[in-house]
């Protein structure tokens, strides 16, 4: 088993000299981390942002039982800072929320994510008198904490890098793994980053405007691939959430039937290729995760998120 483990590290540590300059392999389950380089070296993340953005705006929904039917409109401001719409969005649409988390998800919209922040961040306690975007973003950084997300900072809901403030929004591996993980365990998530596409509604000047969108995301339906999130912007480069799952360990012990959910979690930040290499990750995770599973899927301290 030793020798099998030294050699998949050799095959890794020869591929990842061309590859993203930090990433981290994770079981889903337990957050043993597989397999990392430079996990904790502060990036920006571009997109990658806009899953916490969603799942903000999620937990807010079901905290306060607001149905994502609801309609929002794009405010003006939502094209503030160079922030453009994949699908054409214009001050004056509305949309339902469900279908601008879709949008923010799936086409990487940056005009859905601040049509979100400012509808919900208007709606949510505000004590310092924010701005509604502010207001979301401080929510965010608030939901990052609860995860011990250390070592990352929002700046804005899209993940842009133009900030008039002139500050740099970052984050790690390590803590988009932990966000990732929390994702998981959210109503509905998984749903939304795994459909190839989807239609939305886009209601302007009172007609519905049917529109399909594409899931960035390339690699969905392959090798188990069902998600996560896409980035890229000048500063962030490619960066990539993959997540992908195999049809649960059943073992018998005695009368007991023991099931273990099979999923492994990729980020890397810094790419040239990201779906190039975050597919090599994906098949590489999977042969890591089978050499500990072999082991019976020890747990040593620091190596858990």
């Amino acid at each position: 088993m030793k020798k099998m483990i030294l050699a998949l590290l050799m095959g890794l540590a020869g591929w990842h000299a061309n590859a993203a300059e930090s990433y981290i392999i994770i079981d889903n389950q337990t957050g043993v981390i597989l397999d990392s380089d430079k996990r904790n070296e502060k990036l920006q993340v571009a997109s990658l942002t806009k899953v916490a953005t969603s799942l903000v705006v999620l937990d807010w929904a079901e905290l306060q039982k607001v149905d994502l039917a609801t309609l929002a409109e794009v405010p003006t401001t939502a094209t503030e800072n160079g922030a453009s719409s994949a699908i054409g969005l214009a001050p004056g649409d509305s949309l339902s929320l469900r279908d601008l988390i879709y949008c923010a998800l799936l086409a990487s919209d940056n005009i859905a994510a601040n049509t979100l922040a400012h509808h919900v961040g208007s709606r949510i306690t505000n004590p310092e008198q924010l701005d509604s975007v502010s207001n979301f973003v401080a929510q965010m950084n608030a939901l990052a904490r609860t995860l011990s997300m250390k070592r990352t900072l929002f700046l804005n809901p899209s993940g842009m890098d133009s900030m008039t403030s002139g500050a740099i929004p970052y984050s790690t591996v390590e803590d988009l793994a932990r966000l990732t993980r929390y994702a998981y365990d959210k109503s509905g998530f998984a749903f939304y980053v795994a459909q190839k596409s989807r239609q939305i509604h886009i209601l302007r000047s009172g007609a519905d405007m049917p529109f399909d969108i594409t899931n960035t995301n390339e690699l969905v339906g392959r090798n188990g691939i069902d998600g996560v999130k896409t980035g890229r912007t000048r500063k962030a480069g490619d960066c990539l959430i993959l997540s992908a799952d195999r049809p649960p360990e059943s073992r018998r012990e005695g009368e007991t039937v023991l099931i273990t959910p099979r999923r492994i979690t990729v980020v890397l930040l810094r790419s040239e290729d990201r779906f190039k290499d975050g597919l090599l990750l994906i098949n590489r995770g999977w042969s890591f995760y089978d050499a500990w599973a072999a082991e019976g899927r020890p747990s040593k301290k620091g190596e858990t998120l």
